[in-house]
């Protein structure tokens, strides 16, 4: 499919070599994944190249069915473009203690994931999306990824606006019109117009003016595209700057990394064309708001509810236990980091949270009933439940939720489902039958699974 007319002939007047933009448009994108270390898992055969500007993320020479890999859905690794893992130079160039961070626009999760495993120890995420559908695509991959640090949020930046001066940094990866993503995702092509352009534009800019408030004064403002025009990526810092007085500043950019400077001398922003970088259409600028008195907006301690204490049943089944503070809410008991209690105080009395912490489980009865996510934070105690190690095949079995199979003899109770030590989730042998406790909602629907195997760790 050609590209848009108006798109050719309007990025030809300011890019000298757009007829190479257009042929890699046209090109096959490249594919790329980044680990998670939090895992323990190791890539075997080893991974071929490593993206240079994050320590954990590497291209892969074809894409496989990712959707059968076992691994992806215990959480080893995230499939994410490459060019928007450069993300993770503003954490370690600027972010050197713990700080309170706001993802504005998370879904479907990919710089949530990686901030939550960048940010300095003691730090706390929160992962928003006002779409509801995405956002629970966000809080499903927030939860495979594991981290107990992330709050997720489901709510208009306007309302995220009136948490004043909560965050020490925000990342604003901006709605846009999608030119960067015309060679992954040719439907952009169909959808792209000047006047889209334009629309997105403001909306970007009405986004900014709407949160701008919750950033403390002194803190990190993270504008981010995945775009070419200068209407929605330089000509907004510009606004950004000059609108809120913020300062733009410099990033390092590596030797061979082939990262190209924006078009605005004044204020220093990235740019990744595909015909240049390994990667797809990305822009990027670290703005610092101006310091000023600040009136962070407080949690309400005077009447704090006295602490819940983990269920009994529940003692055994996180490592660290005293490491958390234990609120229940929709029934489920659920483990925050005590640095994160004030944030989840603060955001539980204004804002939907559609996830929170570690879900660890509810009561039935006289039953203790672990939650999904438990099976998948790095905060589990495995060895408090038995576990039985499936093969390729019957895990996806498992994740398809059909019954997972048990060797003989296995008493009654729970079990961990693991392919490659990892966890997948739980299951429980009543006697007569094994019952699948994988999300129905998070199942792999197809049944036609490739003769291919198509993992990359385990």
């Amino acid at each position: 499919m050609p590209l848009p007319a108006d798109f050719a002939a309007r990025t030809r007047r300011w890019l000298d070599d757009y007829p190479m933009l257009e042929k890699a448009l046209h090109g096959e994108p490249p594919v790329s994944i980044r680990i998670n270390p939090a895992r323990r898992v190791v890539a075997a055969p080893p991974l071929p190249e490593r993206v240079k500007w994050c320590e954990t993320g590497y291209y892969l020479d074809s894409r496989p069915a990712f959707t059968f890999d076992p691994m992806l859905h215990g959480g080893a690794y995230y499939v994410q473009e490459a060019s928007s893992m450069f993300l993770e130079q503003v954490v370690r160039q600027y972010v050197t203690s713990p700080v309170v961070c706001l993802d504005l626009c998370a879904a479907p999760g990919g710089k949530s994931t990686h901030l939550s495993t960048l940010l300095p120890s003691g730090s706390v995420l929160v992962a928003n999306e006002v779409i509801r559908s995405r956002c629970r695509v966000l809080t499903e991959n927030v939860l495979k990824w594991g981290a107990a640090n992330v709050i997720v949020t489901n709510s208009d930046p306007a309302e995220a606006g009136c948490l004043t001066h909560l965050f020490d940094m925000i990342v604003a990866d901006m709605p846009c019109s999608g030119e960067g993503m015309f060679r992954k995702d040719t439907r952009s092509r169909h959808e792209w117009s000047a006047a889209q352009v334009r629309l997105c534009a403001d909306r970007q800019r009405r986004i900014v003016h709407d949160v701008w408030e919750a950033l403390r004064p002194g803190g990190l403002f993270v504008y981010s595209t995945c775009t070419f025009n200068r209407e929605e990526n330089e000509d907004n810092v510009r606004h950004i700057a000059e609108t809120f007085h913020a300062r733009a500043l410099p990033l390092t950019v590596g030797d061979g990394w082939r990262v190209s400077a924006g078009a605005d001398d004044a204020r220093p922003s990235y740019r990744f064309f595909p015909h240049r970088t390994r990667g797809e259409g990305f822009f990027l600028a670290l703005l610092r708001k101006p310091d000023a008195p600040v009136r962070r907006i407080a949690a309400n301690r005077k009447n704090r509810p006295q602490a819940v204490k983990l269920p009994a049943q529940m003692r055994e089944w996180l490592r660290e236990p005293e490491r958390f503070r234990i609120e229940t809410f929709r029934d489920v008991v659920h483990a925050i980091p005590e640095q994160a209690s004030d944030v989840f105080e603060i955001l539980s009395a204004r804002l939907p949270l559609p996830a929170t912490g570690i879900p660890v489980g509810c009561i039935k009865g006289r039953d203790a009933i672990p939650s999904h996510g438990l099976a998948l934070s790095t905060s589990l105690n495995a060895g408090a439940f038995p576990s039985v190690e499936a093969a390729r095949d019957e895990a996806v079995r498992y994740l398809q939720k059909a019954p997972p199979a048990l060797p003989d003899g296995m008493s009654k109770g729970l079990y961990l489902i693991t392919y490659g030590r990892l966890p997948l989730g739980f299951a429980r042998n009543i006697g007569t039958r094994v019952n699948n406790l994988y999300p129905q909602e998070w199942r792999i629907r197809s049944r036609d699974v490739p003769p291919e195997r198509p993992p990359l760790f385990g």
